[in-house]
């Protein structure tokens, strides 16, 4: 089998088993993340309705971090996506990591967003 087929392969088991565990609602949405190698990105998606509340990524122009592909722009997003969130009337979110280990950016953007008010 070819390595990137198999890459891709445990990523999406992964992502599933994760996912399997999270339904997002009004009251308590599912905060999606996606990270590639320059950009961070975050939304807050209501699965019931299938409807997005609020989303944030290092290339808004709120982000005044220049690099979003590290640590300091993903808690930029992490500030970001909070403030949008409280903006909305949303304290509580389940956090969905997708494929991505809880660790580096994604650990960077958890712990912003839970100084910025989040719960998780």
């Amino acid at each position: 089998m070819d390595k990137n087929r198999k890459i891709q392969k445990r990523r999406l088991r992964r992502r599933n088993h994760v996912r399997n565990k999270l339904r997002g609602s009004a009251d308590q949405p599912r905060l999606c993340i996606h990270r590639s190698l320059k950009h961070f990105g975050a939304q807050l998606i209501d699965d019931l309705s299938g409807t997005t509340l609020a989303s944030a990524s290092s290339r808004d122009s709120g982000v005044s971090v220049k690099s979003g592909g590290n640590c300091d722009g993903a808690a930029a997003v992490g500030k970001l996506i909070a403030e949008k969130a409280s903006a909305a009337g949303i304290t509580s979110v389940k956090m969905d990591r997708g494929h991505n280990k809880y660790h580096g950016r994604v650990k960077a953007f958890a712990e912003a967003a839970r100084e910025s008010g989040l719960k998780f």
